[in-house]
């Protein structure tokens, strides 16, 4: 079965939370709006709301939600694999400069190689 879903990438691959998790969340806070009615905020913004722009889907769940809230819900999606851009992690990571051991780590022997 198909579900729509908000795909994240990840350090250790993609996952994949159903919209529906996001927009149960969105239309219970903005129930109040409708009665305190979630179902009616579901169905008169919330769903038009989602269906009409996806990254409205985006917003709601990073500025609104936590993993923590949407984990039980995601999926990891098959095939995919961790992947890092170093590149990113290189201009955006955090630095600090220190003193580190430089320790070598040593070949490997042809008897573990399988020589």
């Amino acid at each position: 079965m198909l579900t729509r879903c908000l795909v994240i990438t990840m350090p250790d691959g993609d996952w994949a939370v159903p919209v529906s998790i996001i927009a149960e969340d969105r239309a219970a806070y903005y129930a109040p709006e409708y009665g305190g009615d979630p179902a009616r905020s579901l169905a008169e913004d919330t769903e038009p709301l989602f269906a009409s722009d996806d990254y409205e889907i985006r917003d709601w769940a990073a500025n609104n939600m936590n993993w923590d809230e949407v984990e039980p819900h995601a999926h990891k999606v098959p095939g995919t694999t961790p992947t890092v851009d170093r590149d990113h992690f290189w201009a955006n990571g955090d630095y600090v400069v220190e003193m580190v051991e430089m320790v070598e780590i040593p070949a490997k022997s042809s008897a573990a190689k399988g020589a």
